[in-house]
């Protein structure tokens, strides 16, 4: 079993920058790769970005290349997720993920976080 606990979220303007992080505990969770899923108002989940643990390989969604930056701290068993340049399309509950692998991640994450609330203002 693994848990994710996300910190980070909040309020911010348009043009602005967040750091969202997630703490990952648990059975053998240094073997999964991890990412980022939102959630918009009246919209479906969506992949975000993911990161392997060993090689720091990642894969992000069209929507947010260039802007968002997704990195790990495997000391401190710690994913981020550096979101720069912010709009107000951005506004979305965003969750910590964990799977096999990116590819995996990106197609359908075996672990869950609880979420944390983005909200990017005009």
């Amino acid at each position: 079993q693994v848990q994710l606990i996300e910190s980070g979220g909040g309020l911010v303007q348009a043009g602005g920058s967040l750091r969202l992080s997630c703490s990952v505990s648990g059975r053998s969770s240094d073997k999964y790769a991890m990412g980022w899923y939102r959630q918009g108002p009246g919209k479906e989940r969506e992949f975000v970005a993911a990161i392997n643990w060993g090689n720091s390989i990642a894969r992000y969604a069209d929507s947010v290349k260039g802007r968002f930056t997704i990195s790990r701290e495997s000391f401190r068993n710690t994913v981020y997720l550096q979101m720069d340049s912010l709009k107000p399309a951005d506004t979305a509950a965003y969750f910590c993920v964990a799977g096999p692998s990116t590819v995996d991640i990106a197609k359908e994450p075996g672990h869950w976080g609880q979420g944390t609330q983005v909200t990017v203002s005009p």
